[in-house]
């Protein structure tokens, strides 16, 4: 009898269990949406890596429009994506005197326009952040946040006063090099031939590395090899950042950090940037759809009457004509965009949840600390699900649906990019 009240008992709470969770399933939908969009409006969200294109900071065009690039003023306030470090790049070309004058006014005609966006074009929507404080401050008030990074070293040229210089332009992070070895560090490019220039760090690099602990600008990792980074670490005073890369035990991918690079920065304080990459999250879902749509954007070059190039013809331009070609490609991209959400027929794309895969892996492997967000908008990055700036809530809502608490979601979010830049600032007072 005994045993038979114990049974009726048991059965009687697993039923009711049951109920229970058959009506979490009903609403939990609703009720994630609800809780996301709760933590979405209070947390900072912040974007590491923005490309930008002069040619949208004008009186005529300028980032008030809902234009066809990723970022723009409506599409942040859609997706309430709140702060967007704009991005002072120039692609890698020789190293002379010459090439390095010329990448000396692109970067300053790109921090130009970013000071002109919120200066003229929209000072009433965003303001320049140059510390965190000025982040907190600004977001109060209902305003955009912009700041800045440079993704390569090259305008620095062989004049260590450049980083000084940039830094008083509001540059707070700059990588060493991009695609193809710099004056200043090797590039992650090198692994696809061996071929090295300076086996890690140059002797100028390695002082341009002490220059920004002096100035509190931080390092970023994202682009110089692997080599590079390690001796980066073993020379800085304060932490380090990856503004874009996501982890390469799930993506074999030379810009992604392996486990080893990820323990490194770990150690040093520092944290990687997650980035919403396609071909840095998901190799076989990438390939399969890239195959269709290069198709597709080979059709849209041949109506615009421009020959299609492959990467490796591209990095042979000059930068000139890399420019005139980048500026093709990024309108290839907003058409393309549209004609494939008119398909239905293509392999599944890297999504929202390929690239929270990579949060999960990096939180698991060097803690909720170490890990943040960017998205490469305008430089190549997008994802389905988080194709542009209006789309950021998506990013918010996976990462609830796979039980990150409001705490954590605010850190990946801008708290530990925040307190790295507090703490590169503040290493920069001591020296």
């Amino acid at each position: 009898m005994k045993n038979l009240i114990v049974f009726s008992v048991i059965t009687l709470f697993l039923i009711s269990c049951k109920q229970e969770n058959t009506q979490k399933d009903t609403i939990s939908e609703d009720q994630l949406i609800a809780k996301a969009r709760a933590i979405h409006d209070n947390v900072i969200t912040l974007d590491t890596h923005c490309d930008i294109n002069v040619k949208n900071f004008t009186d005529s065009i300028n980032y008030t429009q809902d234009l066809n690039s990723q970022i723009t003023l409506p599409k942040m306030k859609k997706g309430g994506l709140d702060v967007a470090w704009f991005i002072v790049y120039t692609g890698q070309d020789s190293l002379t005197a010459a090439g390095y004058e010329k990448a000396h006014e692109i970067a300053m005609s790109k921090f130009e326009a970013i000071h002109k966006l919120a200066k003229d074009i929209a000072p009433d929507q965003i303001e320049l952040a140059l510390t965190s404080d000025d982040v907190r401050r600004i977001h109060k008030k209902g305003k955009k946040v912009a700041m800045i990074g440079i993704e390569n070293g090259y305008p620095v040229g062989t004049d260590i006063s450049n980083v000084k210089k940039f830094y008083d332009l509001g540059a707070r992070y700059m990588s060493l090099s991009h695609n193809g070895h710099s004056q200043l560090c090797d590039s992650n490019t090198g692994e696809a031939d061996n071929i090295w220039l300076h086996n890690g760090l140059s002797d100028l690099g390695k002082e341009v590395i002490v220059e920004m602990n002096k100035t509190g600008m931080m390092i970023d990792v994202s682009h110089p090899s692997k080599e590079s980074m390690r001796q980066m670490i073993e020379l800085t005073k304060a932490p380090i950042i990856a503004s874009h890369s996501s982890a390469r035990a799930l993506c074999d991918h030379s810009r992604n950090l392996d486990d080893e690079q990820l323990q490194w920065l770990k150690e040093n304080g520092g944290v990687v940037q997650t980035v919403a990459f396609t071909s840095y999250l998901n190799t076989e879902k990438f390939e399969k759809r890239n195959k269709k749509e290069v198709e597709i954007a080979k059709q849209i070059a041949d109506s615009m009457g421009v020959n299609w190039l492959e990467r490796e013809d591209v990095m042979k331009l000059s930068t000139q004509e890399k420019e005139k070609y980048y500026d093709f490609y990024m309108k290839m991209l907003s058409i393309r965009r549209e004609k494939v959400k008119k398909r239905n027929d293509l392999p599944p794309a890297v999504d929202v949840v390929d690239f929270v895969n990579h949060i999960d892996y990096m939180v698991n492997k060097i803690g909720i600390d170490h890990v943040g967000i960017s998205s490469d908008f305008d430089g190549g990055g997008g994802i389905e699900g988080w194709s542009d700036a209006s789309e950021t809530f998506n990013v918010t809502l996976e990462l609830v649906k796979r039980g990150y608490t409001e705490e954590q979601i605010e850190k990946l979010w801008s708290g530990n990019l925040l307190r790295v830049l507090d703490e590169v600032q503040k290493v920069a007072t001591t020296l």
